[in-house]
């Protein structure tokens, strides 16, 4: 099941597929591949399974066989869940130490499928823009309807006006909103989302793998910003569509059903990627202003009697997980856990 053998042979663009308990939206993505795979010479693929613990490695490894995919699919089971960029690494590690390392590596989640042409426009994109290091597609409903897939890095502004939710603060802060409205134009941005997200090879020589004291959350937006440090800049290529069934491999995101208690992972996560990039006096700027913006917005939820949409415990976790009561520490890496890791 090792991918070393594959990667001995020339690659061009490899993908890289974490599963974890999710074998059928996994299968579903290879079957989306086989098009692309066709048309995109030199392309490989690699399933790293995070230590499902069930049927998973199994089923996966069956169709790979039964369907023919062995000469482009392969499976690389790991030995725990150490979450979405451990998943990644692990593969992209061997891809990097092999005798013909990739140009390009694409991390796509396995609650996706894959539109025709969408791989070969992020490839075109790439080599016709030799300075860019990152690129992401356009992430979609099923019925083609966008969803926001191209972000800004998380700021004291961004928290204030997530927080707070009032029209008047929005658009005087527009230029700091996290996410904004979805376009049909390539540009180009802070960080894309980790469900499709190409990289140039030597953006890993440079700014390193992606940081696994993260478990799930973060890490993409965390590995764009060491990538910019490292003069590299990310780009949105909507020409690339991609089909994204949102929460489908994490659960957590799934707009689908009521919004559940989001997992402590998020909420290290967060802290992890303020006390790391920007240190703990403007962590806790970050963390006055989303929590003092959350709570007046409950307030003004109550009174104005809207509905309630929020995560259940969302202020009080936001309080008990802030850098006021946890101090200077930097979250503890999380080695395990039950939860998925697709990126939703």
């Amino acid at each position: 099941m090792s991918d070393s053998t594959q990667l001995d042979s020339p690659t061009r663009l490899l993908v890289v597929i974490v599963n974890y308990r999710t074998p059928g939206l996994t299968i579903d993505c290879l079957h989306s591949l086989v098009s692309e795979v066709r048309e995109l010479p030199l392309t490989r693929v690699v399933i790293t399974d995070n230590a499902s613990g069930d049927d998973s490695v199994e089923k996966i490894q069956t169709v790979i066989e039964n369907e023919g995919w062995g000469d482009w699919a392969s499976l690389q089971p790991l030995e725990r869940n150490g979450g979405f960029a451990y998943g990644n690494n692990a593969a992209i590690r061997i891809a990097l130490e092999s005798p013909n390392p990739p140009p390009y590596i694409l991390l796509l989640n396995p609650d996706t499928i894959v539109r025709p042409g969408a791989l070969q426009a992020l490839v075109d994109f790439m080599d016709e823009h030799p300075d860019v290091g990152i690129a992401g597609s356009r992430l979609e409903d099923p019925d083609g309807t966008p969803q926001r897939s191209a972000f800004r890095f998380h700021s004291i502004f961004s928290e204030l006006e997530f927080g707070l939710r009032l029209g008047i603060v929005s658009k005087i802060l527009s230029n700091w909103i996290v996410a904004p409205p979805v376009s049909d134009e390539t540009y180009q941005t802070d960080w894309v989302a980790g469900a499709s997200m190409i990289v140039r090879r030597e953006v890993f020589e440079e700014a390193g793998l992606m940081d696994e004291d993260y478990f799930m959350y973060y890490e993409e937006m965390d590995f764009c910003l060491q990538a910019k440090r490292a003069g590299w800049s990310c780009w949105y290529v909507p020409k690339s569509h991609i089909v994204h069934l949102v929460g489908q491999a994490s659960g957590v995101t799934d707009t689908k059903r009521p919004p559940k208690r989001l997992p402590q992972y998020w909420f290290d996560s967060r802290e992890r990627y303020f006390l790391k990039n920007h240190g703990w006096l403007y962590t806790a700027g970050a963390d006055a202003a989303l929590i003092v913006g959350f709570g007046l917005w409950r307030l003004r939820r109550v009174i104005q009697s809207k509905p309630d949409s929020d995560p259940p415990n969302f202020l009080s976790d936001l309080l008990q997980n802030s850098v006021f009561l946890k101090g200077r520490e930097q979250p503890p890496q999380l080695v395990q856990n039950t939860a998925g890791i697709g990126k939703s």
